[in-house]
């Protein structure tokens, strides 16, 4: 696949903050801090939270050292506020 060919894709640019900014924008989903894209409801689903959150920890440890300062800053605010949230939902 072409640079060009990435760049007209639906989804956007494919890169290390989208794909993270993908895996929060569906763990903040299952927190039902946002709208189901197929059903429009919001909803709480903290097993799946959980683990996307997890996913992304890991991620967070996996890359650590390699990431540029905005990456590291991006992935670690995610995962605060996605903890905060998911902790908030769990009082529900």
């Amino acid at each position: 696949m072409s640079e060009s060919q990435r760049d007209e894709s639906p989804y956007g640019p494919v890169d290390f903050a989208h794909y993270v900014m993908s895996i929060a924008s569906s763990a903040m989903i299952a927190l039902g801090k946002l709208p189901d894209p197929e059903s429009g409801k919001a909803s709480i689903e903290l097993p799946t939270a959980r683990h996307l959150i997890d996913v992304l920890s890991m991620l967070e440890e996996k890359t650590k050292g390699n990431l540029d300062a905005t990456e590291q800053k991006l992935v670690t605010s995610l995962l605060y506020d996605l903890r905060l949230s998911f902790v908030e939902a769990q009082r529900k």
